[in-house]
């Protein structure tokens, strides 16, 4: 069954002290193009991420975006460098006897020296890391089951305008014999209209037969019509990735009826061209959104 390339999934963890947030946004795209942005302390994550969404799709755009959110700012996560804090203590000890600063002064001195209280940012990204995969994995599900839905809609408007298409392809079947009587009767209109010696040429005569052979016989676009309509059905239908060939029977059909607009100068089977033209555009356009 068809899939479209447009969905949204999105999923989190909570821990107790931040909120990690997952969305995964799809679009339309000829080949799979993956785009991931994460905090710096989750980089080593991304390719175990790209990984999975390469599982999950094979075609569009898909930009997943993951953010950490504090809910409150835990000391547990903060911790002292107590080596670096002993090597600087007696200098700021010293600035503070010779400047007679206060001990608050000196311990902002102390805060601002890089290093000596570090936030421990990556121990989190380690203890979660199956959590925010998994979490990666229920988002990538919520877009497939989007993608199924919208897919489903799109087949049946394909198929819809399929219907349309096969009807007027049965009344062209059905107009062909009409079409090369009405040829025939105004070929012989023109034989009966040339004198005596016109007549005698019979060389023009075979001439406007053959064009006449070539004007209206359409059988052969008729009949490879109806088997890209066959294959078309039989195509919807697979449990694979469709799109690229669903695109390559509609533009077979597509030339086909071209030909059938070239060959006929009937108004009938010339109106009926246009109507099969415009709803097979609007399955074309349908058919860029299917992976």
């Amino acid at each position: 069954m068809p899939k479209s390339m447009t969905g949204f999934g999105e999923g989190s963890i909570i821990t107790n002290n931040e909120i990690i947030s997952v969305e995964i946004k799809t679009v339309n795209h000829r080949f799979l193009d993956v785009s991931i942005q994460t905090p710096t302390n989750l980089y080593r994550l991304e390719n175990d991420i790209k990984k999975i969404i390469q599982k999950n799709f094979e075609r569009g755009r898909i930009e997943c975006k993951i953010t950490i959110e504090n809910k409150k700012e835990d000391q547990s996560d903060l911790s002292i460098n107590w080596s670096l804090l002993a090597t600087h203590m007696d200098a700021v000890q010293a600035v503070q006897t010779k400047y007679n600063i206060s001990i608050n002064e000196a311990l902002s001195v102390l805060t601002q020296i890089p290093e000596v209280i570090l936030k421990n940012k990556n121990e989190l990204a380690q203890h979660y890391v199956n959590g925010i995969l998994e979490t990666v994995q229920l988002s990538c599900d919520r877009v497939i089951n989007m993608r199924e839905e919208e897919g489903q809609l799109i087949t049946e408007d394909m198929m819809h305008r399929l219907q349309i298409a096969k009807k007027i392809i049965n009344q062209l079947g059905d107009r062909r014999e009409t079409v090369i009587m009405e040829y025939r009767d105004r070929i012989l209109d023109r034989i009966f209209s040339l004198n005596n010696s016109q007549m005698e040429d019979s060389a023009q005569i075979h001439q406007e037969v053959a064009l006449l052979a070539e004007k209206g016989d359409i059988t052969e676009e008729i009949t490879r019509l109806h088997s890209h309509v066959k294959q078309f059905i039989q195509t919807v239908h697979e449990e694979q990735v469709i799109g690229k060939k669903l695109g390559f029977i509609l533009q077979e059909m597509q030339r086909e009826v071209n030909t059938i607009g070239s060959k006929s100068n009937d108004t009938l089977i010339s109106h009926w061209v246009v109507v099969l033209k415009t709803e097979m555009e609007k399955i074309k356009e349908q058919i860029q959104n299917i992976e």
